[in-house]
């Protein structure tokens, strides 16, 4: 009895094993981490559902290889430490043969390093700080980064808005805010305008008007602002209550409907540089738009649709990779040329995308699109 008992339960472990493997070897498992709680977590429900919406429409089609994609999703809550954390954990454990996200940098400078050691392909949807890629050649991503972004701003700031002198405020505990700001500033001068103020403040800052009034005493005509949605709301409406009534500029963390709902009137006649405008013409940026509505009842922001653009060059790197090998996956996305909803996309020699950028205005609390500036 013992030894029928005995063999019985190893049966039935051999066939749970095979069932395992069998359930296993019918699909790609994709990890994908963005903060769906924290600072930024408008951030990470607009990528959360880029990212399902990818892989819904490409098993919708079959999947890849003949396998169906299963999403390992994990909230990385903005924060560099989890965000190392849940990575490991979506590699060790649930076996993830690439890797979606981070949407921040600073995650994306903790997460990154753990891919490149395990040689996982990983694509950031808008980790935009120059660093994230150098961390070497299995590390890509979807966005334009911050030199080009701080550029586009700076030269918007001085050749559209005709203004010559700018003030910068950042929160100095976040490279990407540091950083474009720096950029701003390098190209913003470089034109021939002047930055009579670079003020930065401590993270997790409300109140703003230290900063401020030094920033006014030096009488800027337009205020630089590269902060997430939630500060950059504030600080306008607190630079409107010091009587500053010049344009204010800021960058793609500002891509949020919350930004606003916070600022309301303070941040009308506004601008901020994005990856995509949901009033582009194009069919396949129409056709996105609207499929995401049916499925979200919203409208896709930037982060949702460079989550569903990572997905997509991801999806179409495996297939031509023709298996899911790291190297081979790595190589294939090296060579990409494809259109996706936020434009032509090829990677340069950092792995980085050459893509153009567009300006959007707060109008009537709305997003409206300004125009398009070309690499």
């Amino acid at each position: 009895m013992k030894t029928h008992a005995l063999t019985a339960v190893a049966s039935a472990i051999l066939i749970g094993t095979f069932l395992s493997c069998g359930k296993s070897n019918k699909e790609i498992i994709i990890g994908a981490i963005a903060p769906v709680t924290g600072e930024a977590a408008t951030f990470g429900v607009s990528s959360k559902n880029g990212f399902d919406m990818a892989v819904a429409d490409w098993n919708a089609k079959g999947g890849i290889l003949g396998k169906q994609l299963k999403l390992a999703f994990a909230d990385d809550k903005g924060d560099p430490a989890e965000g190392a954390t849940v990575v490991t954990k979506l590699l060790e454990m649930d076996k993830a043969v690439a890797m979606l996200g981070p949407v921040m940098s600073k995650v994306a400078l903790a997460g990154g390093p753990i891919c490149q050691a395990a040689k996982i392909p990983m694509i950031a949807t808008t980790a935009t700080n120059p660093k994230v890629t150098l961390i070497g050649d299995y590390i890509f991503r979807a966005c334009f980064i911050d030199p080009f972004q701080g550029t586009v701003g700076a030269k918007f700031a001085f050749e559209d808005l005709k203004t010559k002198k700018a003030a910068c405020l950042f929160d100095v505990g976040n490279d990407y805010t540091k950083g474009l700001s720096e950029f701003f500033k390098a190209k913003y001068t470089a034109l021939g305008g002047e930055v009579v103020g670079f003020e930065g403040h401590a993270t997790g800052t409300t109140d703003f008007k230290a900063q401020l009034t030094k920033i006014i005493a030096a009488k800027p005509e337009l205020l630089y602002v590269p902060d997430y949605y939630n500060d950059a709301a504030l600080i306008a409406k607190q630079a409107r209550e010091l009587g500053f009534k010049g344009p204010i500029v800021g960058g793609d963390g500002w891509d949020s409907p919350k930004l606003a709902e916070i600022g309301g009137a303070a941040i009308e006649g506004c601008f901020f540089t994005n990856h995509y405008s949901a009033e582009d013409t194009r069919p396949v940026v129409q056709d996105f738009v609207k499929n995401y509505k049916t499925k979200f009842g919203a409208e896709p922001d930037a982060m949702a649709t460079l989550a569903y653009d990572a997905a997509s060059l991801l999806f179409d790197g495996i297939k031509r990779a023709g298996k899911t090998d790291g190297p081979a996956v790595r190589d294939a996305l090296k060579a990409t040329d494809m259109a996706v909803v936020s434009g032509q996309l090829k990677f340069d020699e950092n792995r980085d995308p050459v893509k153009s950028a567009v300006i959007i205005e707060i109008k009537g609390g709305k997003q409206v699109y300004r125009a398009t500036v070309n690499p």
